[in-house]
Order: C-alpha cells, then sequence, then structure tokens
C-alpha cells in the first residue's frame, strides 16, 4: 500500500496579516478547509495510507486543528525554521524526517495543502496528485491557474530609474506570446525523492510539472484586503457551485 504524507503548515508570526492562520473564513476556521479537503482525498483514495500532519510552532493553531481534528499528527517547528525568508520547503523536508521517524516507514509522496490558499474543488487533491502519478520523470507538481496578466505584455521591471520589459521579447500582441499561469501555493505534490535530495530549498531545481485549478482561487490570503476579497468568492461558489460546497460541508462541525 503506498503511503502519502498531507501536511498543513502554519507559523505563529505573519508580518503582512497578524495570526493570518487563525482567521474565522465564512464562519468556518480557515485552517478546517485545508483539512476537509485532505478527509476528502482520502475517501477518494481508500487504497492509499493516509497520514496528515501540521507544522507549527503556534499552540493556538495547534489547538485550533487539533480539538477537532485529533487524528492529526502535530510536529513541533524548530525556532530555525519559523524566519521570513526560510524556503518552504525546508518546512516539508522537516516534517517528511519527522513523519518517517515517528511511523517508521517511507513516503512515496507529500502533498502540502496552504491554509491561505483554502479554495479548491473537492476533486483537486486528487486530480494533483494524479497527475504526479502519471508523470514519475517529474520531482513535483504544483496547482496554478491560467493568468489574467502576462509578463510580456502587462508587466514592466525599474532598472536605472526607467522601465523596462520583464521579458525580452519584439511581440507586439497579447495573442503572440505564450500561455503563462499564476501558482496559487494551494496544493503541492513532491516525490520524496526530491524531498530528500534536494539541497537549495529552491522548487526550481526539481523537474516540475502544473495541475490547472478554477482561475478564481489566484488568490491566497496575505493582507485584510485580500481576506475579504477571498472570503466574498468563497461565500458565492460555497453556495453555486457543488464541488466547492462539497469542501465546506466535509469541514467537520
Amino acid at each position: 500500500m503506498e503511503r502519502v504524507l498531507i501536511t498543513i503548515c502554519g507559523r505563529a508570526g505573519s508580518k503582512g496579516f497578524k495570526n493570518k492562520n487563525l482567521k474565522i473564513f465564512d464562519g468556518l476556521p480557515l485552517s478546517h478547509y485545508s483539512l476537509a479537503a485532505a478527509q476528502l482525498f482520502m475517501r477518494q483514495n481508500p487504497e492509499l495510507h493516509v497520514d496528515v500532519c501540521l507544522n507549527t510552532d503556534s499552540e493556538l493553531l495547534v489547538d485550533a486543528v487539533t480539538s477537532k481534528y485529533p487524528e492529526v499528527t502535530v510536529v513541533h517547528r524548530p525556532e530555525e525554521l519559523c524566519g521570513d525568508v526560510v524556503p518552504k520547503m525546508r518546512v516539508f523536508q522537516h516534517s517528511l524526517c519527522e513523519m518517517e521517524k515517528k511511523n517508521g516507514c517511507e513516503y512515496a509522496y507529500l502533498i502540502d495543502l496552504d491554509i491561505t490558499s483554502p479554495l479548491r474543488r473537492a476533486g483537486d487533491v486528487t486530480g494533483a496528485y494524479e497527475t504526479a502519478k502519471a508523470h514519475p520523470e517529474w520531482d513535483l507538481v504544483f496547482s496554478v491557474c491560467p493568468a489574467r496578466r502576462t509578463p510580456y505584455m502587462n508587466m514592466a521591471k525599474l532598472v536605472d530609474g526607467h522601465a523596462e520589459r520583464v521579458i525580452e521579447h519584439h511581440f507586439t500582441a497579447r495573442q503572440q506570446t505564450p500561455p503563462v499561469f499564476d501558482l496559487n501555493a494551494s496544493i503541492y505534490v513532491f516525490t520524496r525523492r526530491f524531498l530528500k535530495e534536494n539541497q537549495t530549498g529552491f522548487l526550481w531545481d526539481g523537474v516540475c510539472g502544473m495541475y490547472q485549478m478554477f482561475d478564481t482561487g489566484i488568490i491566497d490570503i496575505d493582507s485584510e484586503e485580500d481576506y475579504r476579497l477571498m472570503e466574498a468568492i468563497a461565500h458565492h461558489l460555497y453556495r453555486t457551485d457543488p464541488a466547492f460546497g462539497a469542501v465546506q460541508r466535509a469541514v467537520r462541525r
């Protein structure tokens, strides 16, 4: 039986939006939407052995999660992994190491479900996992949405006080540009091999694949404005789209 580790990660400090991992989102704790998505994944894939862990340094987040999901294993994040510029892959690697040590096993894949990107359809986690399984030559799969703006035509950078193209090109129409995608941070599927071998914490050192999601999921919560906008979108989707509504209904009351 293949073993899969699902991680839910959140630290206590957040300079952009204080205590964002503890917010109530459309009437329910924000972290519970990722946990509900994990539960749906397990129901959809009964042939897998799935463990779920919470990697955090926040006792408030531990209480919020384990009070409703006592089966979740808590992995206490050390101080050296709590800084603003620590690569998140280091947290994934820490989770994998601690859970394999605790359970005496090896996980084939690690799936991370970001707390602050809760808008997922019921089948999205399974879809991302199946995409990774279908391409064993890839090191990881991340979730994306079609980009609404392209760096070829709609973005500039400052160089010596003046504006220049982000990407050097001579396209004269958007229709000529390659398709581009926003990484929406909602789902990451890593092979064990890549997490064990990577030394840099840089995602792009791996061979990357993409799983495309519904495009309103591009917003991740990093400010009060993000939170209000995403909650309004989510409130509508949970009530009008059965695939989104299934995730909210799966949250333990």
